[in-house]
Parts: C-alpha cells; sequence; structure tokens
C-alpha cells in the first residue's frame, strides 16, 4: 500500500493555487473546485478543493526538503510569511511552521534518516 495524495479544503481556489506555485509546486489538474499538484522531488502529490469559505480547518500538511533553511529564506523573500522559524524539535525534525490562505498548518522539515528511522522506532 502507498500513499497517493493529501486533499485540503481551501476557501479561495484562485489565492490557494498562487499560494502552492509560489511554494514551488507543480500544478497538474486544474479547475474551478479542484487542483492537484506535484512535489518538485519524488512522485508524491496534493490536491486541492473547494470548500465552505467559513468552514474551520483542522489540516495539517508536511513537505520535506534538505536544505530547510534556505527553502525557508527564498520564500520568506517572496512574501511568504511563517508563524515559526526553523526550529529543532525534541523529537529529531528541524521544523518550519505556515499557513495557507484558508488556514491549513503547513510544516516544512528536514528529517533526515530520523523520518521513518527514529531511535525509538518499533519494529514490526
Amino acid at each position: 500500500m502507498n500513499l497517493n495524495q493529501v486533499t485540503l479544503t481551501v476557501k479561495n481556489m484562485e489565492e490557494a493555487v498562487t499560494f502552492y506555485k509560489t511554494l514551488g509546486f507543480n500544478q497538474i489538474v486544474a479547475d474551478e473546485h479542484y487542483c492537484r499538484f506535484k512535489c518538485p522531488e519524488g512522485d508524491s502529490t496534493f490536491s486541492l478543493y473547494l470548500g465552505d469559505p467559513n468552514s474551520q480547518s483542522n489540516s495539517v500538511i508536511y513537505f520535506e526538503h534538505e536544505e530547510l533553511d534556505a527553502w525557508v529564506d527564498d520564500l520568506k523573500s517572496q512574501g511568504i510569511e511563517f508563524e515559526q522559524e526553523p526550529t529543532d524539535k525534541d523529537y529529531l525534525w528541524r521544523e518550519a511552521m505556515l499557513t495557507d490562505p484558508s488556514g491549513n498548518e503547513i510544516k516544512l522539515y528536514w528529517a533526515g534518516e530520523n523520518r521513518i528511522n527514529p531511535p525509538w522506532r518499533v519494529n514490526p
């Protein structure tokens, strides 16, 4: 089994598409109520669905990049605002946090080997 995609509900499709393109994602599907993006590296995708503008979002999406600090600096130079600067976490990830225009939480991080092999990993 493999994860196909994550879909985030957004309140304004045009604003959301512009935001995710600014983050560097490649749009592969465009529709009035649905858009899909491919990550610049690998085969991962995620999509956006136009939902009720009054809804509350509880979604969090994670994007990994080895050069996290440089990526964050580049995004800040393009006007992207962060809730949290890159910070070393006690779970051994370096992580920055921002929200998209619809309030979806986004974590940009680098975990290296600790992403799937942390010291506390449970072996099946």
